[in-house]
């Protein structure tokens, strides 16, 4: 049997009933990252070393086990392999890897969207029920969406960051990848908990995700974004975005179907159209900041120099990828003292505005459902971290769940000529039990749930 691709529930059962090992989980699953690996490049490194996909730390070994993956392992969790992922989670195609980029299972020419790439690869291929990720702007869910399985943000401090690579500390959270809404529901619950080391981090043990999901959705109330959704806001529409918007509508009458009222809300253009440019400008300073500490000094390879300043120098110019060097001399620039009220508090006053809308909206409903970019995931060959006009704020959308801290699913929703897409429920702070809940119930009325990309790709040939 072909056990890793697999629920956990499935898999718990099977091994309470003594029809596998452990050990012959473990040799399945990495049996399968072999041959992933070879197919797609999602694994980064071996052994313990934790480089962040980054030559700067090509040799660094941690020296502590970060909180999410020490509650994981308490819980009987095994690891099995590091996954690939964009330098530093700085990147949104899963291309800036280390080692290369990583390709999507369903269609190795296209990414899989990052910075999580391994992981959703590896979940996709059947490799294990669930992987691990950080989610920053939409790093967990658009992999998610792009490879046809569930991501899942919890909010902001469910899960300790303690051991996490920072990017952007006001909006870098942890969470999951897996092939179903209540997989991600038994790994959060199992990764969440106050942590001393953490001062975001709160207590959530009167939050249960999997025992609250019950599928009952009968008068829930959910809205979608009228300038995201409508395609009447995208004169030039590829037929991808019609059929992604088709598509999204025929969810909303499965909803509807199954309780739930749903309504078409409006907000401002304006700020919609700001949403990437606020990220950009607050994800750079923040990381500026944060990264500062690579120097080649205290941690990975020295770097060649006749002073410690030429050391750091080399270190960095040499170290880090085209893409995290643009990023930092954008936070620098608009952290300089005559840029930063125009810049950086600009980018924060806005933000405020985004999250406040959000939960005037949260007032009336009880979640946002949008589809999730503009179509499926995009071709490798001349791809790069730019932005469509034309669909910037639909691509875009998913990062007001990290800058308002909102628990935030992403679940497969279809497929356009053979590619999956997906979609995005995002609620209040706090109210993950209820969100998971209405994820469960859409996922329950469609047959996307527990699918492996292998298993869709033999059948379409």
């Amino acid at each position: 049997m072909n056990y890793m691709s697999e629920s956990i529930e499935q898999l718990h059962k099977a091994l309470k009933n003594k029809e596998v090992t452990s050990k012959e989980l473990i040799e399945e699953s990495l049996s399968k990252a072999h041959k992933l690996q070879k197919d797609c490049n999602a694994f980064v490194t071996k052994g313990i070393l934790s480089t962040g996909s980054s030559n700067t730390l090509k040799d660094y070994i941690p020296f502590f086990t970060a909180t999410a993956i020490a509650n994981l392992e308490q819980k009987g969790a095994i690891g099995v392999a590091k996954c690939a992922m964009d330098e530093f989670g700085m990147g949104g195609t899963g291309t800036t890897c280390h080692t290369g980029p990583v390709l999507n299972p369903w269609d190795k020419s296209r990414m899989c969207a990052g910075s999580s790439a391994g992981s959703a690869a590896a979940v996709t291929a059947g490799v294990f029920p669930y992987a691990t990720g950080s989610d920053t702007g939409d790093s967990i869910r658009k992999p998610a969406a792009y490879c046809g399985i569930v991501g899942y943000k919890p909010t902001y401090g469910m899960i300790s960051r303690y051991g996490l690579f920072p990017f952007a500390s006001s909006l870098d959270h942890c969470g999951c990848l897996t092939r179903s809404v209540k997989d991600a529901a038994i790994v959060v619950d199992a990764m969440k908990g106050i942590d001393k080391n953490d001062m975001t981090s709160w207590d959530s043990k009167d939050i249960h995700l999997y025992d609250s999901i019950t599928g009952n959705v009968s008068g829930k109330k959910l809205c979608y974004i009228k300038e995201l959704c409508n395609i009447e806001m995208y004169p030039n529409a590829s037929e991808e975005l019609k059929k992604h918007l088709s598509n999204f509508q025929n969810v909303l009458q499965k909803c509807r179907d199954i309780g739930m009222k749903v309504e078409e809300v409006s907000v401002d253009q304006k700020l919609l159209d700001a949403l990437a440019s606020v990220y950009v400008v607050i994800s750079c300073a923040e990381a500026t900041s944060n990264m500062s500490n690579l120097t080649g000094i205290v941690f990975g390879p020295r770097s060649e120099g006749d002073n410690y300043i030429e050391m750091m120098k080399n270190y960095r110019t040499k170290g880090f990828s085209p893409l995290i060097k643009r990023r930092f001399v954008i936070g620098s620039y608009v952290l300089q003292a005559q840029n930063k009220d125009r810049y950086f508090h600009n980018a924060q006053r806005v933000r405020r505005l985004l999250v406040d809308r959000w939960k005037e909206i949260f007032k009336d409903y009880d979640a946002v459902i949008l589809p999730v970019g503009s179509g499926p995931a995009k071709k490798l060959d001349g791809s790069k971290d730019i932005l469509d006009e034309n669909t910037k704020a639909l691509e875009e959308h998913l990062q007001i769940g990290n800058f308002g801290g909102f628990p935030s699913i992403t679940i497969p929703d279809g497929f356009i000529d053979n590619l999956p897409v997906g979609l995005n429920i995002t609620g209040n702070c706090y109210d993950d039990e209820n969100v998971l809940n209405i994820a469960y119930a859409i996922e329950s009325t469609m047959n996307y749930k527990g699918q492996t990309a292998k298993e869709v790709c033999y059948a379409n040939r």
